[in-house]
């Protein structure tokens, strides 16, 4: 073990994917300001739904959040040009923590696997070739690694895509009814619209997706079909990007890439005029246990998330507990039908809520048929309450159907969510069982 995972290598790949990451994460932070997503999910919201238990993260008022974003699209930057390379990369890790944790609405797995990554990259050497640090402070200068830095990365990877791929062996994307649902809202895209519609289409697409997420991995390693595994993510990538409009992540999947190619080969191509001298002789670290220790804690976890939905109750396709950190990407389509009522507990007095004065409309979709996001709404009902002098009940009725099935009750109209605690690890009874259709 100590032979594989401490061996030196050339480190033109983290190098080379330093830059990349760099300018991604810059663009994707300026994106967001320029597209409007800033101001639409984290600005005009009069209330923000935080992860359950971070609501003390709450985006800046005024221009806050703005400055926030462009602080971190400037970390990008520094990170690219390797300049203070750990406070820069700690930086942005921390902040875009504070972004995933304090809203929700706007929820990708995506979101979630940059998070991991931005730590993951800010304990990595990345700054000890081709950086200003480097330059500046030339003691710290190396063109090797150790070969747990390289195969870290591709273990992550295994897991997210792996996952990924399992999660569709599911009745309604094997049917393609779910492929069906998700091209619908791409009806209108230019010249591929009509496309996106054909049952051939759908077909490909499932069967596709099951097959390259869970052997894109295996196939890049293997050098026989690195290549045309390359050629097929190009396309994957690509296409995902186009389709369904996803920021960044189908480049950042595609610049992981350089993980699977030789370094000598990165090394020729983005770094002509860097030889590098590497010596596979094991160097190990004082901190060898503290490594593999880390390394193990941080891969198990990995490797149970995804599980956890199997501990809890019913389908997570209709409560949607553990669905989230889990790689379960594009599998389900969910809408709701929600009436919200509070009753003054003093005099019984009963009101219907209107959603639209407190809610955005990306909001009260997600309040209609997500449990988490309706309790956290009754949560914060008490509390606008609370300011007028009223303590309240907030009950709800509701109907919630999943892709293409029919609509069930979702939460006992019976139980007073205002009053019922969050669990974090266990079934929210108030979520009614799923009903097999008729």
């Amino acid at each position: 073990m100590n032979q594989f995972l401490f061996k030196k290598i050339d480190n033109a790949q983290l190098t080379v994917f330093r830059v990349f990451y760099g300018l991604l994460v810059s663009a994707e932070c300026y994106g967001a300001i320029a597209t409007g997503w800033v101001r639409r999910t984290l600005v005009e919201p009069k209330f923000t739904f935080s992860f359950i238990g971070f609501e003390w993260l709450q985006p800046l008022p005024g221009s806050g959040m703005y400055i926030y974003f462009a602080i971190m699209g400037t970390l990008g930057v520094l990170i690219t040009l390797g300049y203070r390379y750990r406070f820069s990369a700690f930086a942005f890790a921390i902040l875009w923590t504070g972004v995933y944790l304090m809203q929700k609405t706007s929820y990708n797995n995506h979101y979630y696997l940059l998070m991991l990554l931005s730590y993951i990259m800010a304990f990595f050497p990345a700054n000890r070739d081709f950086s200003m640090d480097a330059k500046q402070n030339p003691s710290i200068r190396s063109t090797t690694m150790h070969n747990w830095i390289r195969w870290a990365i591709i273990l992550q990877l295994f897991i997210v895509y792996t996952y990924a791929s399992v999660a569709k062996l599911y009745g309604d994307w094997l049917d393609f009814s779910i492929i069906e649902i998700l091209m619908k809202s791409k009806s209108d895209y230019y010249i591929i619209g009509d496309f996106l519609q054909q049952k051939w289409v759908h077909k490909i697409v499932a069967f596709f997706g099951i097959f390259y997420d869970l052997l894109v991995v295996p196939a890049l390693l293997w050098k026989p079909t690195r290549k045309v595994a390359f050629a097929f993510s190009i396309f994957f990538h690509i296409f995902n990007s186009i389709v369904f409009q996803i920021g960044i992540f189908p480049y950042l999947s595609l610049a992981f890439i350089v993980f699977f190619f030789p370094p000598e080969t990165i090394r020729n191509i983005f770094l002509k005029r860097k030889s590098a001298k590497t010596d596979n002789t094991p160097a190990i670290p004082e901190n060898r246990n503290l490594i593999v220790s880390v390394l193990s804690i941080y891969f198990i976890t990995q490797l149970l998330l995804p599980l956890r939905h199997h501990t809890f109750q019913d389908d997570v396709l209709w409560t949607e507990e553990g669905h989230r950190l889990s790689w379960r990407m594009m599998l389900r389509s969910r809408a709701g039908s929600i009436r919200v009522k509070a009753v003054n507990k003093e005099t019984g007095k009963m009101e219907v809520i209107k959603l639209g004065d407190h809610l955005t409309k990306k909001q009260r979709r997600k309040v209609s048929c997500y449990p988490d996001f309706t309790w956290q709404f009754a949560q914060y009902l008490k509390k606008e309450y609370a300011k007028k002098g009223e303590d309240i009940q907030v009950f709800v009725e509701n109907k919630v159907k999943v892709n293409q099935g029919k609509f069930h009750e979702f939460i006992d109209p019976e139980v007073d969510l205002a009053s019922v605690p969050w669990k974090h690890f266990g079934h929210n009874e108030w979520i009614l069982p799923s009903q097999a259709e008729e």
